[in-house]
């Protein structure tokens, strides 16, 4: 189980300037860095509320409608970690069943995986806006009842603490990407089998201990 902002996708620095435009767009409150990258992996209206606590929930669409504008002018030059494509592609011919589980919309994800080419990859997919956000175990069971796996034979890949707290309310094995949007000794606090420091160790690991 990949998660995919982060992780896959080189995307944590125009999710975080993204959120801080946003918020300058409608003269709210704009976070830091640190505290923009952390809701990275939630779901948009889970970030807006941990963002800007005091904003009336009404106007987390408002939050939300900018950020996406501003996302989106960030395409052209958000692309994969370098190796991630081969990576997945290797994993899916040597037999591994893979799936996504993302913070990202389903329109979202279903852009990225066009653009990428990695959506004949993967086996199945979950997202934040159809059901519970991370670190609610939800997408993870869903998906391990989908593909018919059990938890003790699934692994979830995260860059951030909300894939691993995800991971460990499932039951599920957990390995940090120390490469995205937490820090390696957060993510560490949260019990991943290992934390690799980019692509090329991911897939080392993967292909030794999977």
């Amino acid at each position: 189980m990949f998660d995919w902002d982060g992780t896959l996708m080189d995307s944590a620095a125009a999710i975080t300037e993204s959120l801080q435009a946003a918020c300058r767009d409608l003269d709210l409150p704009v976070p830091s860095e640190e505290r923009a990258r952390y809701v990275i992996g939630l779901g948009l209206n889970d970030a807006m509320s941990h963002i800007l606590p005091g904003l009336a929930p009404a106007r987390h669409q408002e939050v939300v409608a900018r950020y996406r504008v501003h996302f989106l002018k960030h395409d052209p030059d958000t692309g994969l970690f370098p190796g991630a494509a081969e990576t997945v592609a290797g994993l899916h011919e040597a037999g591994f069943l893979l799936a996504v589980a993302t913070g990202k919309s389903r329109r979202g994800l279903e852009r990225a995986l066009a653009a990428t080419g990695l959506k004949p990859y993967f086996h199945a997919t979950r997202c934040a806006d159809e059901g519970h956000s991370k670190p609610h175990p939800g997408m993870l069971l869903g998906l391990m009842e989908e593909l018919g796996v059990v938890s003790d034979r699934t692994l979830m890949i995260g860059d951030t603490t909300h894939d691993l707290e995800m991971a460990r309310a499932a039951g599920v094995a957990s390995l940090g990407a120390a490469y995205g949007a937490h820090a390696r000794e957060a993510l560490l606090e949260h019990g991943p089998l290992a934390c690799v420091e980019d692509i090329g160790s991911l897939r080392a690991w993967l292909l030794h201990h999977a």
